[in-house]
């Protein structure tokens, strides 16, 4: 294994592969260079002089101007890097790439009467105002490991509550928002059944959800099953007459959607159904040299396959913008993403607040300075097909082919939004040992290095790490595909087997709370 990473010929600085000792010579081009302080993995060091206030390069980008001038051997971080990104105002021209070649794959997923493909059968109980969350938790709570058993073709249940659904203007902004998040999930592939719960006073009503995103109530009497052509079945706690009882109509309910979730068996589908959302959190400084373009090589075949793939986290497309802005299929679809990220400049400003907030103190810890630099290596996560659309929170997610959504980089909310938008299947990338499930949704867990791999390996499914001992990365990307594939399936992923996805529900919203 090399001491440094070196990414791209106009570089300025490469990446430690391992910690370096302070004083130890490297060769870069055949000239040695002694570094002037300690290295550790994942961090840079620079090869040549930069001068203050030019740029500092990596992936062959900018990632910002250097505070002072820097000799090469010295670590190149935060305390001498700083971001000085400016997004364009105007797109007037667009360069999409060729379409891929067509490539024909197959899964065994759960058809539904819409024709979207599941890759996971579950049954949701959803709140539409916090005031209902506990309700809804206690009737999950009912139906444990052994009860479960009796539905041996359902994952699963789980509720999806939340912080908000009232103290809201209506049909407002924050309205619209969590409304279209409880709508992607009630009418998700990978649900077979949902239950909407609600208080009754709330500004959330299931009227708003039946006019605003047709979810069609349905009132069923005691005892009269369920049929796949009604509506969704929605209680009100004020109306059953408080909390207990609407437990105990929920659990007889409930019992009623697992017998018709039960009935869903996995079939054949196209690959073309798949919809994945790519994501990555807790990144170091191998992030974006490993995990994140094989994960974009997986994107690459499932859009060759006729199939969709999702990257969010606008902030962390900041620095990078202009690389997706090029590649987009038209100059309307690149206006659009820079207007978001426009808007988000004027909303973290609003709170004193940046865009380069952002790196966390893990990313920092992992050897990302700016937020420039964590972009241009998330952004690899969308391979390199042409950008088809650019949707709003949550929205449902129509396109084939690449498509960006605006989300926050908290990943929680991100991947909820993604979800809501139809993602029936998750790859989320991780440097310092993210651990993340979100049901009902399965989430493949990439370790962007070896050390990681092993050291957290109850919770990661594939290890990127091997790009630096020998693999190519689009070796990985391929292997990480077929593995994708068995995992939507149906063969469990760690976040599945650790139970995680419970508690990952977190709707972005935007707005005063009244």
């Amino acid at each position: 294994m090399p001491d440094y990473l070196r990414l791209h010929a106009d570089d300025n600085v490469v990446i430690a592969t391992e910690s370096l000792d302070a004083g130890r010579v490297v060769r870069v081009d055949g000239n040695p260079i002694t570094l002037a302080g300690p290295i550790a993995t994942g961090h840079k060091f620079a090869i040549r002089p930069i001068a203050a206030q030019s740029p500092v390069r990596k992936y062959g980008q900018p990632i910002g101007i250097a505070r002072e001038s820097i000799q090469p051997g010295c670590h190149v971080h935060t305390h001498n890097l700083q971001d000085q990104h400016t997004v364009a105002e105007t797109i007037t021209s667009t360069h999409p790439p060729a379409k891929p070649s067509p490539l024909r794959r197959s899964f065994q997923g759960y058809v539904r009467p819409d024709g979207r493909i599941g890759t996971r059968n579950y049954v949701a109980v959803l709140s539409t105002v916090n005031c209902s969350a506990t309700v809804c938790h206690k009737i999950v709570a009912r139906f444990d490991e052994q009860r479960m058993r009796r539905w041996p073709n359902v994952d699963g249940v789980f509720a999806a509550s939340h912080t908000t659904g009232c103290a809201l203007e209506y049909d407002g902004r924050k309205h619209q928002m969590i409304a279209r998040t409880m709508a992607g999930y009630a009418d998700h592939p990978n649900v077979g059944g949902r239950l909407i719960i609600g208080l009754g006073c709330e500004q959330n009503t299931p009227a708003y959800l039946a006019q605003h995103h047709g979810i069609v109530p349905l009132h069923a009497p005691d005892g009269r099953p369920l049929t796949r052509d009604e509506g969704v079945p929605m209680l009100t706690m004020q109306t059953e007459g408080g909390s207990q009882a609407t437990i105990e109509r929920g659990e007889r309910m409930l019992e009623q959607l697992l017998d018709l979730a039960n009935q869903a068996t996995r079939s054949t589908a196209d690959a073309s159904a798949l919809s994945i959302a790519v994501e990555c959190g807790g990144s170091d400084g191998y992030s974006g040299i490993t995990a994140n373009p094989a994960i974009g090589i997986v994107s690459d075949r499932v859009v060759a396959c006729g199939g969709t793939s999702i990257i969010s986290e606008t902030t962390e497309l900041y620095g990078a913008e202009h690389l997706l802005c090029d590649r987009s299929r038209s100059p309307e679809v690149a206006q659009k993403l820079v207007d978001r990220l426009h808007w988000w400049q004027r909303y973290v400003a609003y709170y004193g607040g940046e865009l380069n907030n952002n790196p966390s103190v893990g990313n920092k810890a992992g050897g990302l300075s700016t937020i420039t630099e964590k972009s241009l290596g998330a952004v690899s996560k969308s391979g390199a097909t042409a950008l088809e659309a650019v949707y709003d929170y949550a929205e449902r997610v129509t396109a084939k082919g690449l498509a960006v959504m605006d989300t926050p980089g908290f990943d929680p909310a991100s991947v909820t939004g993604k979800v809501a938008g139809g993602a029936n299947l998750v790859m989320f990338s991780t440097g310092r040992g993210s651990c993340f499930g979100c049901k009902p949704a399965p989430v493949i867990k990439v370790a962007s290095n070896s050390e990681l791999f092993h050291r957290m390996r109850d919770d990661m499914d594939l290890d990127a790490g091997e790009a630096i001992s020998g693999k190519s990365i689009e070796q990985l990307g391929d292997e990480f595909f077929e593995f994708a594939l068995r995992v939507a399936s149906g063969e469990p992923t760690a976040s599945e087997r650790n139970g995680f996805g419970d508690h990952e529900f977190v709707p972005w919203t935007v707005g005063p709370t009244l």
